[in-house]
């Protein structure tokens, strides 16, 4: 049997129609599904820079809710440098947050939120770590992680990327959980205070001989340059800086 030409092209935008239906209709009706994956991806990934969970490890949303019994999200305004009150964070959508032309940069952050949401991790009543979110360029895109710091604002707790696009053994090891050991005890200031901490080509050694260094990524030579420079300008007088030198001063640290 044939088919006029009409009918054939008919037939076939009759199927494109429902096949788009469909799809926008499991799309609509899986996304609050997909944000709250997306919302247990970050907590996991906040937890693994906390060293709360082991990295690479993955628990169950049970699980992650129990741990962030312990965590606070706070809202902080990088134009003032000032903490918002807890009505305006729980309001606040990191996905939604306006952004900002950023100052000149080697770490290729071209616009940069004008508020993000910082993590207090407490214990016994008390705050005993800091958890900020970091972004820059890696050699094939954007890389989105999250940098703990001890209380003294110092000393670095963990770092840990929840989205990358490196290459896999290469530039993709900044997901590696041999490579994130490296960095717990390592010291983010010099004495002054001036930024230090750096991705060096070959081996560091551990923390106590070489604080500010961590070990390179092998045959990734822009990844590791990318995380420096990241780190140097979320540290720095443009990122948190200000506010860290602020809550030290507070009498917080």
């Amino acid at each position: 049997m044939q088919y006029s030409m009409k009918y054939i092209f008919g037939f076939a935008a009759a199927v494109c129609f429902v096949c788009s239906i469909l799809i926008s209709a499991a799309n609509v009706g899986l996304r609050e599904r997909q944000r709250a994956n997306e919302l247990l991806d970050r907590q996991q990934s906040v937890l693994q820079a906390a060293w709360l969970v082991e990295p690479g490890e993955r628990v169950g949303r049970e699980r992650v809710q129990e741990l962030f019994d312990n965590v606070t999200p706070r809202v902080l305004d990088l134009t003032s440098n000032a903490l918002l009150d807890d009505e305006a964070a729980a309001a606040f959508d990191p996905d939604r947050a306006p952004e900002k032309p950023a100052p000149e940069n080697r770490a290729g952050i071209r616009f940069m939120p004008e508020q993000v949401e910082i993590y207090e991790v407490i214990e016994d009543g008390e705050i005993v770590m800091l958890v900020l979110p970091i972004v820059g360029q890696g050699l094939w895109g954007a890389m989105r992680g999250y940098l703990a710091l001890d209380v003294d604002t110092r000393t670095i707790r963990g770092l840990t990327y929840y989205e990358q696009a490196e290459t896999p053994g290469l530039g993709g090891e900044v997901d590696n959980p041999r490579w994130k050991r490296l960095w717990p005890g390592r010291l983010a200031y010099d004495d002054d205070w001036n930024v230090a901490i750096e991705v060096i080509k070959g081996p560091a050694g551990p923390p106590e001989e070489n604080p500010h260094e961590v070990d390179g990524l092998s045959g990734a030579t822009l990844t590791s340059r990318g995380v420096t420079e990241m780190l140097r300008f979320w540290l720095g007088e443009n990122g948190y800086e200000p506010f860290l030198k602020s809550f030290r001063e507070s009498g917080r640290a």
